[in-house]
């Protein structure tokens, strides 16, 4: 039984598929990391079977996919290397963490949701759902430094770029109010393994208490479905209630808890 370690995405695949495939939920992080991760790690079992999965992306922070407890607890990086954070499945992250015998203390409590039957808000919000365009990236640029101020992450410099991307493959929807402005968005991973993940769900304050969110949450996961995925994923915070509940109201039923850690010694 032993780790192994790998910069390839094609050798990690080959290495790893079965496990992947078996169970893209619970591995969303890593299928989504996959390409663009620095290290992979796949963890062996004595007969051959993968039994658990690692990506390390920039900024290296390691993110486990579905991995039993026991994989890890034997987890060591390579190079002795020391993860100052790292994020997974509650019951993989602890046993990691307890493992290591250094201080660690919660840095984020997440639920992973899954789409059952999608249930349109009611009552239904005020405007329309659309997607974004190419006129809409100033604006959404904006939005996503206001996101990641939200949520409590240290903002890029420009996330032009980044949502570009989203709007120019059409992954990103806004919802229009009344008067025809944009009032909230949300985007939707690429799909990779029949899975892809609604992210970036975000509305300005002065807009909140509309249904706005409801209303485009709604709008860019149907799309997902229209477009094929099998599988159409979010992350929640668990210290935010009102957001696990409109997921919840929406047809989005509970995969497994997440956790992220720092370490503090």
């Amino acid at each position: 039984m032993t780790w192994s370690f790998t910069d390839s995405a094609a050798a990690f695949r080959a290495a790893a598929a079965e496990h992947l495939a078996a169970d893209p939920a619970r591995n969303t992080a890593v299928l989504t990391l996959m390409d663009t991760a620095g290290r992979l790690g796949w963890w062996e079992e004595a007969d051959g079977r993968v039994t658990g999965v690692l990506a390390v992306a920039p900024p290296g922070v390691p993110a486990f996919g579905a991995m039993t407890e026991e994989a890890a607890r034997a987890l060591v990086l390579p190079g002795g290397e020391r993860a100052t954070e790292v994020r997974g499945e509650t019951a993989a992250v602890e046993a990691y963490a307890e493992a290591t015998g250094r201080p660690w203390a919660p840095t984020v409590r997440m639920r992973l949701f899954r789409l059952g039957e999608l249930t349109p808000p009611d009552p239904a919000p005020a405007g329309r759902g659309r997607v974004a365009t190419e006129a809409d990236v100033p604006l959404v640029a904006a939005w996503t430094t206001e996101f990641a101020e939200a949520i409590g992450d240290e903002p890029a410099e420009d996330y032009t770029g980044f949502v570009t991307e989203r709007i120019s493959e059409g992954r990103l929807w806004l919802w229009e109010g009344p008067d025809g402005r944009p009032v909230s968005m949300a985007a939707v991973s690429r799909t990779i393994e029949g899975q892809a993940r609604v992210h970036l769900v975000y509305t300005p304050p002065a807009e909140r208490g509309r249904g706005y969110a409801a209303g485009v949450t709604e709008a860019v996961s149907r799309a997902a479905l229209d477009g094929g995925v099998a599988q159409v994923l979010l992350f929640t915070d668990l210290s935010n209630p009102t957001s696990n509940a409109l997921y919840q109201r929406l047809g989005y039923r509970p995969v497994t808890d997440h956790l992220g850690v720092a370490f503090t010694g």
